[in-house]
């Protein structure tokens, strides 16, 4: 493992930098993160992931594999599986950011080709919008209760006045919510960083207060812990099993994809790799049991099981209890939003065209789609986008993941042209800039992950989606190389 970045390998001298500073494929926010820049410690990476899996669906995730018949122990081993291998794709993605401070866009180039990297980037682009969207919606609802617990009349302002299907209470805190994020990614990704070193910490601090207020309250952990689940037989939960590791997958397959965005910044190799390690199995794996503790207590408080954490702070009498329980879960929302549906699409969007699209650009251009979408509509049909829609799309990444790990890796030995990633003319303009043989392979990828939602007989592939995807694009892109894999073996052997 590479311990720090070697500037001579991993920066641009300065002629290559005033040649890549002319060319359209170049803007100062994609341009590779200087040595100099790259600050992000250990520390930074594990408050990054804490911080994105302190959210409200994590907290629930378990809750959707109790639903499904599994035991409490069932459902976090799940989890932990699922966390576990996706970690993999994140950290194989995860070392060009840090070895050339580039980020997902640009390091797709490589292997989709200057242009073709438009395709993949749009692809993560446009789940991401759509999960921007929902999440703000989700942290605005959140702001609106607490709004409504402390000041009088808050919830029925402007009466049966509607905008676009939310009460004009709703719709003020969405775009509240939304202005704050807005504010926050125009700040730049080291403001980003400052926000998710304190946001991680307060919000697990908060669930932890919960939890110890619902084991108190309830005198122990509740009925929850003690049930045996529906899934009795391996063969019954294995039954469920395979369709729910592809959806814990498929949680962060988005990210697996983009984590480039933020090891750009990372200062070796040893500090992004062991602050990821520590901060997403373990964190999901913890807050998700937590979810399931709190839930299990609220059965005895309440004489009803709650998921929903708005609903159990919502009981609270309290203000001040309300204040904090609500400005953490807002916190905690902000957290996961702005990291992980800002970052990627504005970098994604910046990438079509680079000359008019910055940064900033990008992650307004990402916030107008998610007001857009109307989200709280998306939500009033959750069964068409978010377990359809989104659970099709990790059968889509998976085949994306593939390719650019499998050019990197093996095709490519870890060893790009870090200028050429910038010129139409160079070694990655392939077929006039787009690269066949990834294009194919993503194809094939896609077609083979999602065969079974339209041929009942194959339905059992589409429980594996990702997995599927994955493995088809990985070998067809390594077969259509292979004659590039055995020259380099061959050049290495002399």
């Amino acid at each position: 493992m590479e311990q720090a970045v070697d500037k001579k390998v991993h920066e641009l001298d300065m002629e290559d930098n005033s040649i890549i500073k002319e060319s359209k494929l170049y803007n100062d926010d994609i341009a590779p993160v200087a040595v100099k820049d790259r600050t992000w410690n250990t520390y930074n990476f594990t408050a990054l992931w804490v911080g994105m899996a302190h959210c409200i669906p994590t907290y629930m995730m378990a809750g959707s594999l109790i639903a499904l018949g599994m035991n409490w122990k069932q459902a976090l081993f799940t989890i932990t599986i699922g966390n576990l291998i996706v970690l993999i794709p994140i950290l194989l993605n995860a070392h060009p950011g840090t070895k050339y401070g580039i980020n997902f866009p640009v390091f797709s180039r490589a292997s989709f080709g200057v242009f073709g990297a438009n395709i993949p980037a749009i692809l993560r682009a446009v789940v991401a919008c759509g999960w921007f969207g929902i999440n703000t919606y989700i942290g605005g609802s959140a702001l609106n209760v607490l709004l409504s617990a402390i000041i009088p009349g808050w919830k029925t302002l402007g009466g049966s006045f509607q905008i676009a299907g939310l009460s004009l209470s709703a719709g003020i805190t969405f775009m509240i919510f939304w202005a704050l994020e807005m504010f926050v990614i125009f700040k730049g990704m080291e403001q980003l960083k400052k926000f998710e070193n304190w946001a991680a910490p307060l919000v697990l601090v908060l669930a932890l207060v919960l939890m110890i207020w619902a084991i108190s309250s309830a005198h122990g952990f509740g009925p929850l812990l003690s049930e045996g689940g529906k899934l009795k037989t391996m063969g019954s939960f294995m039954k469920v099993f395979p369709a729910s590791l592809t959806s814990m997958i498929g949680f962060w397959a988005t990210l697996s994809l983009n984590i480039p965005d933020f090891t750009r910044y990372a200062k070796g190799q040893k500090e992004q790799v062991i602050g990821q390690a520590i901060g997403l199995p373990v964190t999901m794996t913890i807050f998700s049991a937590m979810g399931i503790i709190i839930t299990s207590a609220t059965a005895v408080i309440y004489g009803q099981s709650m998921w929903d954490p708005v609903q159990i702070i919502s009981k609270f009498t309290n203000p001040i209890v309300i204040f904090i329980g609500f400005f953490g879960i807002v916190v905690a929302s902000l957290s996961v939003n702005i990291a992980a549906n800002i970052v990627s699409p504005a970098n994604d969007f910046s990438n079509v065209a680079p000359k008019y699209i910055s940064f900033k650009m990008g992650g307004l251009i990402t916030g107008i789609i998610g007001i857009l979408i109307m989200p709280w509509k998306l939500l009033a049909d959750p069964s068409g986008y978010i377990y359809s829609w989104l659970d099709t799309y990790s059968g889509i990444l998976g085949p994306v993941a593939a390719i650019i790990i499998c050019d990197y890796w093996i095709v490519k030995r870890k060893k790009l042209n870090l200028k050429d990633l910038y010129m139409t003319k160079g070694d990655y303009t392939y077929s006039k800039g787009f690269n066949p043989k990834a294009i194919i392979a993503l194809a094939i990828g896609i077609f083979a992950a999602l065969i079974g939602k339209i041929v009942p007989g194959l339905s059992g592939l589409f429980s594996y989606a990702w997995f599927v995807g994955f493995g088809v694009s990985f070998v067809v892109y390594y077969v259509l190389n292979i004659s590039s894999v055995k020259s380099k073996n061959m050049d290495e052997a002399v």
